[in-house]
């Protein structure tokens, strides 16, 4: 089986964000960047799986500059086989489905993994998209996957329940906490990772459809007020008047 794994470079969840130029550009001055928790810890884990025990190849590709390289090289330390980085800007979601599409219909996987979202932008956009784009079936939010007689059973969590789906053919998921466990690259892959093959190709131009006007930070955290047990009169003003909860 062969299988597309899409990655995207974040900020590290410990970065302390910011904006410049008026607060319609995010300053990466001093931010420490990483492999996209959702797609490292399951869309990769879990393909690197796939592959393990039934044969076939993992691709890792992700759009951006030469600066993306470092998280493309922990993936492929992590076991990828091959990587693909299209070296363009990701303005927008419909940008990276756009040149995700173009890239398949070239050579089409198996099955196309990505994580739910990305923890900067948390969209979930770039999936459907690229599902849509290249006529094929898209499943979200995917915690549990297996094999067999050709096909891919598929669950995932629902409002109330969970859902368990059936797909023959190629086809796009998202992963979700629970589809695998992180691994760890040990020596062997990061040494290894220096070898394997990382493709550069162009991107396509003039796709971009959504622009940012304006970043805002969220109002910082109050801070905890606390109430005597004895007092219940005082917390019901506070909830009703302040927290305005009742």
């Amino acid at each position: 089986m062969n299988i597309l794994v899409c990655i995207s470079k974040t900020p590290d969840t410990t970065s302390k964000i910011s904006f410049k130029n008026n607060d319609t550009e995010f300053n990466a001055e001093g931010i420490t960047f990483i492999l996209n928790p959702y797609d490292e810890w399951y869309a990769l884990v879990r393909a690197l799986e796939l592959v393990e025990s039934g044969g076939g190849k993992v691709t890792v590709l992700n759009m951006g500059d030469a600066t993306n390289d470092m998280i493309i090289r922990k993936a492929l330390a992590l076991g990828a086989h091959e990587a693909v980085r299209i070296d363009g800007d990701p303005a927008d979601a419909f940008t990276v489905a756009d040149n995700i599409a173009a890239y398949c219909k070239t050579q089409m996987p198996d099955a196309i993994f990505l994580g739910k979202e990305t923890i900067d932008f948390n969209g979930s956009e770039v999936g459907p998209m690229l599902a849509e784009l290249l006529d094929i079936p898209f499943i979200s939010y995917v915690n549990h996957l297996e094999q067999s007689n050709g096909s891919t059973q598929l669950t995932r969590e629902i409002e109330g329940g969970t859902e368990t789906c059936e797909v023959a053919g190629p086809f796009v998921l998202s992963a979700a906490k629970g589809l695998a466990e992180q691994r760890i690259p040990n020596m062997k892959g990061i040494m290894m990772a220096k070898t394997k093959p990382l493709q550069v190709i162009p991107a396509l131009s003039g796709t971009a459809r959504v622009t940012a006007s304006r970043f805002t930070l969220p109002p910082a955290k109050s801070g905890v007020r606390l109430v005597s047990p004895d007092n219940m009169d005082e917390l019901v003003r506070l909830l009703h008047e302040e927290a305005k909860v009742i």
